[in-house]
């Protein structure tokens, strides 16, 4: 038995001692560079880094408004980019004046509009059924054109004919005006349609309707209906204001109409089912 384990010992050492023979000498671990030091390795990598081309982009050129900035006179505040461009501020007293005028305005507004001006009046009763206006306003300007004498109507009305004067009667006149009042010839009144015995009660009668004969400009000339409408340089103007009344008002008549306008412009905010009535 003993015999057994030497021979066994003895097998392993004589076949072991070839493997022993091819292990390295050293440390797998690498050996530095024969003569490279800390001071060398960073000239190196200086080298390379200097042979390789930068990658950081070349200035702007300075742009052509900066230099012309920069070589404007100092005297030229306004156009000095040290300047705000801004407007400099109004004084109080353009603004303390606006609102006083608003506020004036604002005083003699009917009907909640600021370019209808005048006075509420309430109900008006009328003397024969089916007359009298509910919320009477009279009127004494509409969009700054006065009306001659005051007129009285109801607020529909009123609005109707704030918006005629601003989109009919001024433009048409533009090259004459500006028109700065109109003839009345006939507001409120209870009566029936033309003054005939028996007939239907007149817009008038309701509040409804406004007659207008005349026209003013702002230098002194009168442009009437009667006398302007058929010839000379006023023909146009008054024939375009004219048109521009119908659908705005549900009712228009004038010149040439039933032979009983032919002295003025009668519009009434009256409905139909067919629509505006205009001749």
């Amino acid at each position: 038995m003993m015999r057994r384990r030497v021979f066994a010992m003895l097998a392993c050492a004589l076949w072991a001692a070839p493997l022993a023979a091819l292990a390295p000498d050293a440390s797998p671990r690498p050996q530095s560079r024969p003569g490279a030091d800390a001071t060398t390795a960073a000239t190196e990598v200086l080298a390379i880094a200097r042979q390789r081309p930068s990658l950081r982009p070349h200035l702007r050129p300075v742009s052509e408004q900066i230099t012309n900035a920069a070589t404007r006179p100092e005297q030229l505040a306004f156009l000095s980019p040290d300047i705000s461009a801004r407007p400099w501020p109004r004084p109080p007293s353009v603004g303390t004046k606006a609102m006083a005028k608003r506020k004036m305005r604002r005083a003699g507004a009917v009907c909640g509009d600021l370019e209808i001006q005048g006075e509420s009046v309430g109900h008006v009763p009328g003397r024969i059924k089916a007359c009298g206006i509910k919320d009477a306003v009279r009127v004494n300007t509409v969009a700054g054109v006065r009306l001659n004498p005051p007129a009285l109507m109801n607020c529909k009305t009123a609005s109707a004919l704030r918006e005629w004067t601003e989109l009919g009667l001024k433009p048409a006149f533009r090259k004459r005006g500006p028109v700065v009042e109109m003839k009345v010839a006939a507001h409120y009144a209870c009566r029936t349609r033309n003054n005939k015995r028996g007939g239907r009660i007149s817009e008038h009668g309701k509040g409804n309707a406004i007659d207008l004969s005349a026209f003013t400009m702002m230098d002194g000339e009168v442009i009437t209906v009667l006398k302007g409408w058929g010839r000379g340089t006023t023909r146009q103007p008054l024939r375009k204001a004219y048109r521009r009344a119908c659908g705005t008002f549900g009712t228009t008549l004038g010149p040439g109409s039933d032979g009983y306008h032919e002295d003025h412009f009668h519009f009434d905010t009256a409905s139909y089912r067919s629509g505006p009535y205009c001749r």
